[in-house]
């Protein structure tokens, strides 16, 4: 193994740019006498509602990832008819015209799935997928970038429902930058019964930029129907909030979600499912020479609510000015779980083409964001954000120190660089929260 200092800085520099673009702010220009002028986006809220498309127009996105010569790709359509085909065809132009290369049924939910093998990543191939009905949708399967000096990852996080228009002004800002990655750390929907229409909405909205690079997309609690989750394994909540633990929406529904989102990820590391039959997506992905972690953060998390004595206007808020940090770190408490808490270990002791070590997850180990709604609304502990519970956040960056890794993720709704600490102050390594 090579360890290249200075591509792992300009991995760091690339990433922290992009709180920029999730914010959906746009770079200043290299010449300030010419200056763009600034992109008018017409602000529009509402309910999201699937379009009636034309039918040669059904194919709405696709989504891949590249991991060890293996191509995985998922394709979202619009509601098709009975009488229509129910396949989609993939063609690849490998520099003598378009070729067929195999096809895929498409469910009832409008997906189809397609995993290929023996890929030959040393260079980009034109890709199209074709319909019966006369739809087309061509974009690039990137080269593995693992020669270049940077890798730049562009984050997001939380695809707000108060707002349905196109993200122009963070799409366009994207295609100058041109990165390697996109990673969308979770709430890509915000619609809690009507995932499939935000999810083809999240497509056209973003589209331009998926098409032509490898994406990570990874569901959060606003996309399986709940305002906060704490999977704790898979149990039925019966709580409004979930703050009892467990899942909500029935487990159909939340096997479509994360059907829908993360099929195109690269095989899981254990694919066992938990309770009710919810599947489980957690893996890795090298890319370019960085070896990322995809870790589901939530699913094997406890609730708060009957476990420890509440202590603000909600279980998981805690307001009270002589709180104590040590009654609500109980031992029947978990965070990522032993499942996954073995997995890290074993993939940050795996080196192989690997330069850096990376883990995405929808939020940081850490409470960065001390306020919930109004100004003064300052909380001592939110234990929706994974610095709850203290012993099991230790064990998640005890794993991710143990291999110098980085960690990415979101949520928070507020930008943040953390150095976190586990016995003493920043005796850990870093977070970016987007």
């Amino acid at each position: 193994m090579t360890f290249s200092p200075n591509r792992v800085l300009l991995f760091l520099i690339g990433t922290i740019c992009f709180s920029s673009i999730s914010a959906g702010f746009a770079f200043a220009s290299e010449d300030p006498g010419n200056e763009p002028e600034p992109i008018k986006i017409e602000r529009k809220g509402g309910k999201p509602t699937i379009p009636d498309v034309p039918r040669d127009k059904v194919i709405c996105f696709a989504l891949y990832t590249l991991h060890n010569h293996v191509l995985k790709m998922s394709v979202q359509f619009y509601p098709l008819k009975p009488e229509e085909s129910h396949e989609v065809v993939l063609e690849v132009d490998s520099g003598q015209g378009w070729k067929k290369i195999t096809t895929s049924p498409i469910d009832k939910h409008g997906l189809a799935t397609f995993r290929l093998v023996n890929w030959d990543d040393s260079r980009r191939y034109p890709y199209r997928l074709t319909h019966a009905g006369g739809s087309e949708y061509t974009g690039n399967i990137r080269e593995n970038p693992a020669h270049k000096e940077e890798i730049v990852v562009a984050g997001f996080t939380g695809n707000s429902n108060s707002d349905r228009s196109p993200r122009t002004d963070i799409v366009e800002n994207i295609k100058k930058q041109d990165p390697d990655l996109l990673f969308f750390s979770g709430d890509q929907s915000y619609d809690h019964k009507a995932h499939t229409a935000a999810w083809l909405l999240f497509g056209r909205q973003f589209g331009e930029i998926i098409k032509d690079r490898p994406t990570v997309t990874i569901p959060d609690d606003h996309d399986v129907g709940q305002g906060n989750l704490w999977g704790e394994g898979g149990k039925i909540s019966h709580a409004p909030g979930g703050d009892d633990g467990g899942y909500i929406m029935p487990p159909e529904y939340v096997n479509m979600v994360q059907r829908a989102q993360t099929s195109h990820l690269p095989d899981p590391y254990d694919s066992t499912p938990i309770k009710q039959g919810i599947g489980v997506y957690y893996t890795n992905l090298n890319w370019g020479g960085i070896d990322f972690a995809i870790v589901e953060d939530r699913k094997w998390k406890t609730g708060p609510a009957g476990l420890i004595p509440q202590q603000g206007p909600r279980a998981d808020h805690i307001n009270d000015p002589n709180y104590d940090p040590s009654t609500v770190d109980v031992p029947e408490a978990r965070l990522l779980g032993s499942r996954q808490l073995k997995f890290l270990h074993e993939w940050g002791q795996d080196w192989e083409q690997a330069e850096m070590k990376v883990v995405l997850s929808q939020t940081i180990f850490g409470g960065g964001a001390h306020i919930h709604g109004k100004s003064d609304s300052r909380l001592l502990a939110d234990l929706d954000s994974n610095g709850w519970p203290q012993s099991g956040r230790a064990r998640a960056l005890e794993e991710i120190r143990r291999c110098f890794g980085f960690h990415l993720a979101g949520d928070q709704h507020l930008a943040t660089v953390i150095h976190h600490g586990i016995n003493n102050w920043e005796d850990s390594g870093y977070s970016f929260c987007v």
